[in-house]
């Protein structure tokens, strides 16, 4: 695996872990580099039950990244809301939606032919 393919590994296991700490819902990645035009290689989708937790996810990953990887986002949106946050990490890009605007926009099926994986913690 190359360098850049490990490091973006990397970093979608770290965002995983700090959406599970916050005991964020129904998290998955959608690898998005076989599509010529996607904004970046990989999405990592969640939701929450509450503003709240949503930006208390989002504080979460941007805090855990920063510690184990060093990297800040270059972006973040939707912080004053918090009804759904996108953190921006150029290559990976998490989305953290309210229970209802993940099923209202239902991100996951613009993209229902990218691979996807589901991840999977005990709650």
């Amino acid at each position: 695996m190359d360098t850049r393919k490990q490091d973006t590994a990397r970093l979608i296991e770290e965002i995983f872990l700090a959406i599970e700490d916050k005991k964020g819902k129904d998290i998955v990645s959608l690898d998005l580099s076989g599509f010529d035009g996607a904004i970046c290689s990989h999405f990592v989708v969640c939701h929450a039950d509450s503003t709240t937790q949503v930006a208390g996810i989002a504080a979460g990953v941007e805090q855990r990244v920063l510690e184990k990887l060093g990297e800040k986002p270059w972006r973040i949106e939707g912080e004053q809301n918090a009804l759904w946050i996108a953190i921006d990490y150029t290559d990976v890009m998490v989305h953290i939606f309210q229970r209802e605007l993940r099923e209202y926009y239902r991100l996951e099926e613009l993209w229902a032919d990218a691979p996807v994986r589901h991840y999977q913690y005990e709650e």
